[in-house]
This record gives structure tokens, sequence and C-alpha cells, in this order.
């Protein structure tokens, strides 16, 4: 079993959040989670190859075509894509990563550890109440 890195709290400080997996879909973590970040006052960007937009919003392709650096990359993809996004958040200085429950792996948290990116493993819907 796996802990946090960094506590819930110093992450959900962090106010500009990328959601990495959004989608159109309402019924799915990926669109809930972006529409929540929204809804409480952070700064969200979407990304996914897959969509023009989200509710009207820009959905980005890839970490590296948002307007800026997020501080926190919310982790909505299977684990198998999960190592590309890492690299890529490593190399535009990314130092916060939350996976949501499914979307890690060994690999993944042993790419965070060597990479020096902290992480939280949980439901940011929960954590938000």
């Amino acid at each position: 079993m796996y802990e946090d890195s960094v506590s819930e709290e110093s992450m959900l400080a962090k106010k500009v959040w990328a959601v990495v997996g959004a989608t159109q879909n309402p019924q799915k973590y990926g669109y809930k989670l972006y529409r929540k970040l929204k809804n409480r006052g952070y700064t969200v960007y979407p990304v996914n190859p897959v969509y023009p937009d989200i509710d009207g919003d820009v959905c980005f392709p890839k970490l590296s075509s948002l307007p800026q650096v997020p501080e926190v990359i919310n982790m909505v993809i299977s684990p198998k894509k999960g190592s590309e996004i890492l690299e890529e958040a490593a190399k535009l200085g990314v130092k916060n990563i939350w996976f949501q429950p499914g979307t890690y792996d060994d690999e993944l948290i042993a790419l965070c550890n060597k990479l020096e990116i902290d992480y939280v493993l949980g439901c940011v819907l929960i954590s938000l109440g």
C-alpha cells in the first residue's frame, strides 16, 4: 500500500490544475473532476487529444500546449498512459500529481520518486467535499 508523498491540503491549496483525461461525457470522472475544480474557483485546464472543447472551454491535446504550466496535474487516465504524462510534466517543471483511484501502479509511483514529483492518491471529488 502506498502513502501520499504530500498532504491533500497542501496540494488543494495550489490553484492552477490540469485534468489529464478530461471528457465531454458528464457521467465520467474526467468531466466531474474538471467541473468540480472549476466550480470551486480553480484555474483548471482540460487535457485530452480527443476533444476540441469541454463545455465550450478549449481542451488541450497535451500538457505542453497549455497556456501556463499547471501547479497540479490530476490524472484520470489508465496507468498504461501515465509514464508519458509524468515525463512531460517533469520537463515542464510540474512537481505535483494527484492520482485518482485506478490511475497509478508500481511503475508510476517509482517514476514519481525518480523524477522528484510529489503525489496524492485519492479522489479529488471526495477531498473537495
